[in-house]
């Protein structure tokens, strides 16, 4: 009997081959008769890149421009003419030096200059892994990695971040690399928000890297400002492209991918799930283990999971969410295509406990999915049959862990 996991990380605790791993182990130990199949998966965020390179991708680190220009070590995966790079390893939260925010002035150069070595690689395929970022630049330092100049009006550069772009009175892309004509790109991103407004990229995400609500407020005015003055060298094509769907994603990345870059959005978990042969490995599987972090409201928006999920009802198969917490109620739970949900916290309420202990939590998990829901010698054309829905063992929704 074949079970495949196929889960996202718990962030701030395990990758996804970790969860994959304690999983396995917990398996196993029940149920020593069990084949168990792994594949690490993302939706766009970080892992995206190491979902890649399990897929066959070759991984090349790279010397680039960190958010706070510190310089940081940030991983591709290049297959061929196709490269997968990732907004969260060059402009990363997790790249800020002692972790300290700069919600004004961090910069997305970095992601720009990975762009630039899948040039240097001959890739005309490159997909854009869209999150974890700590800047809300609207893309403006990416487009400065590939030789785009802001300016202010005296002429001069613009300092880097969101915050200067305030000052911003011309743009000039000229200098953009000629090389990016020939080049089809792809925004792997798992949200749907615009690049301005309150539901735009500094009101929704830029709490999350340190903004006050003044700062909130000063950024999505000088987000307005760069698609004002973009509009004057690229046409109306840059105040439709604020509002399309994904343009706020990681910081407005998005923003610049889609208005300057002509990136086609899409779900990361579809971009990833073509990427590993998602489809195929589901099937014939008896059961599928996923989850993340945090199962959400925002994981409802198309996150891993429900990715997973989907791809497993498409081939007829039960699958399991495994998660950090979940605040999702059973009835959400249910509709996801979820049989049953186990949450870390259910087991642990300690938060700190939780994270730490993550591995053997994970582990005592796959014990009891062995043990509960796995029939012994279920007749093949049965096989989903046997694993039957278990109300109680729904997890109650705690606070603690996300995505």
């Amino acid at each position: 009997m074949r079970i495949l996991i196929a889960s996202d990380k718990v962030k701030h605790s395990l990758d996804s081959d970790e969860v994959a791993w304690h999983l396995t182990t917990g398996l196993l130990a029940e149920r020593p008769d069990l084949t168990v199949d792994s594949i690490s998966i993302a939706d766009g965020g970080e892992g995206t890149v190491a979902a890649a390179i399990s897929a066959g991708f070759t991984a090349h680190v790279v010397t680039v421009s960190g958010p706070t220009g510190v310089p940081v070590r940030a991983t591709m995966a290049v297959r061929g003419h196709e490269a997968i790079i990732e907004t969260a390893a060059a402009s990363g939260l997790t790249s800020l030096p002692g972790g300290i925010p700069d919600a004004l002035g961090a910069t997305s150069l970095g992601t720009g200059q990975l762009i630039r070595e899948a040039l240097n690689h001959g890739c005309t395929v490159i997909c854009i892994g869209a999150g974890g970022s700590a800047c809300t630049d609207g893309g403006a330092g990416l487009l400065e990695g590939l030789g785009a100049t802001f300016l202010d009006a005296r002429g001069q550069s613009l300092a880097p971040g969101g915050g200067a772009l305030a000052d911003l009175a011309a743009v000039d892309l000229s200098g953009l690399d000629p090389r990016l004509r020939k080049v089809k790109f792809v925004l792997a991103s798992d949200v749907d928000n615009p690049l301005l407004g309150k539901q735009g990229a500094a009101a929704i995400f830029g709490p999350q890297k340190g903004a006050a609500p003044s700062e909130v407020d000063l950024l999505d005015r000088a987000l307005t400002r760069l698609v004002d003055v973009l509009e004057e060298e690229i046409g109306s094509r840059a105040a439709a492209a604020a509002k399309q769907a994904g343009a706020g994603a990681a910081g407005g990345i998005g923003y610049a991918a889609i208005a300057v870059l002509a990136a086609r959005v899409e779900p990361g978990i579809e971009v990833i799930g073509r990427m590993i042969n998602l489809d195929a490995r589901i099937r014939g599987a008896a059961l599928v283990i996923t989850g993340e972090g945090s199962l959400d409201d925002q994981s409802m928006g198309g996150k891993a999971p429900i990715g997973v999920s989907q791809a497993a009802a498409r081939a007829g198969v039960s699958v399991v969410a495994v998660c950090g917490r979940t605040t999702l109620p059973d009835w959400t739970l249910r509709a996801a295509g979820f049989i049953r949900t186990f949450a870390l916290a259910d087991i642990e309420p300690d938060l700190a406990r939780c994270m730490s202990n993550a591995g053997a939590l994970l582990e005592t998990i796959g014990m009891t999915v062995a043990a509960e829901m796995l029939p012994l010698d279920p007749p093949e054309d049965r096989r989903n049959e046997n694993l039957k829905p278990n109300s109680s063992s729904i997890c109650r929704p705690t606070s603690g862990l996300t995505a």
